[in-house]
């Protein structure tokens, strides 16, 4: 059985508290992105794992793998399965390539064995592999808060274009939440922005993102990315989840195209997308 993985982007992320177990209370607009990893899970006489990129391999740190033992522990399922992946989404770049993976796990997982889950249980099995999976397992523009148990849906009218350019280095998640520091990071207003794309208006200059404090530190190239799709001319900048991909987002194709041949032959990874999901 088969399915897409789709891309998302952070359009502004809150990071407010730490709470007594060690999460982070956040606030976050999510956007799916319009490409996507394909995973293919069938049944086999043992587990094995097929991949175009030779970096991921069938392990603990598989976020697939996670997710087939998890469910399997739960509904006690003893089968083996031959997985296939074709990996588009570049790793540790904020745009939720593993845990799109995951989620898009548990959607054929859950077809393939007729499964009956609540949302609250697909929540709960989502969580135990990472923070962003909820929202990747429903896919459609979301305000995502709590420790990303809370997922309330936008009902977008739009859609836009979008330009993803990542550095040539990754961001680690746990190290960028171990310098962040919320006294001087971004607050942008979470639940104005959310009116604001409801309403289809402008939401030029409301943009912003709580962790890239922390990852300009870890890679100043973020920055530096910044700063050269502002001069160009885009409006709507910002760095998504941890980081390290920068993205500009505009109604117009056409400030879009110029970024994007400003940036082709950068050697930075650099993708023309457009979001999905209108309701």
């Amino acid at each position: 059985m088969k399915d897409r993985a789709y891309a998302k982007i952070n359009l502004s992320l809150d990071v407010f508290n730490v709470r007594d177990d060690g999460y982070h209370d956040l606030k976050s607009i999510m956007i799916p992105l319009n490409f996507y990893d394909e995973l293919e899970i069938v049944k086999a006489s043992e587990d094995s794992f097929e991949c175009n990129r030779s970096y991921i391999g069938l392990n603990e740190h598989n976020s697939i793998y996670k997710m087939i033992n998890i469910v399997r522990d739960r509904y006690n399922i003893e089968d083996q399965f031959l997985i296939r992946l074709n990996k588009i989404i570049p790793t540790q770049a904020g745009l939720g390539g593993g845990t799109a993976d995951a989620a898009s796990a548990l959607r054929i997982m859950k077809k393939l064995y007729n499964l009956e889950m609540s949302d609250e249980e697909i929540v709960d099995i989502c969580l135990k592999v990472g923070a962003d999976v909820p929202f990747n397992y429903y896919n459609v523009p979301a305000l995502v808060s709590g420790i990303g148990d809370k997922i309330e849906p936008i009902k977008m009218h739009k859609r836009y274009h979008v330009l993803l350019v990542k550095p040539h280095r990754g961001i680690s998640t746990a190290k960028a939440y171990e310098l962040l520091d919320m006294n001087i990071c971004d607050h942008p207003d979470i639940d104005r922005l959310k009116e604001v794309l409801e309403k289809g208006e402008s939401f030029d200059g409301m943009l912003g993102n709580s962790l890239e404090q922390p990852s300009i530190i870890l890679n100043e190239e973020i920055k530096v990315i910044k700063d050269k799709m502002f001069e160009c001319g885009g409006k709507n900048v910002l760095m998504s989840g941890s980081g390290s991909t920068v993205f500009c987002i505009d109604e117009d194709k056409k400030i879009i195209d110029r970024l994007y041949r400003q940036f082709i032959n950068s050697g930075y990874y650099v993708r023309f997308t457009k979001t999905r999901g209108i309701r």
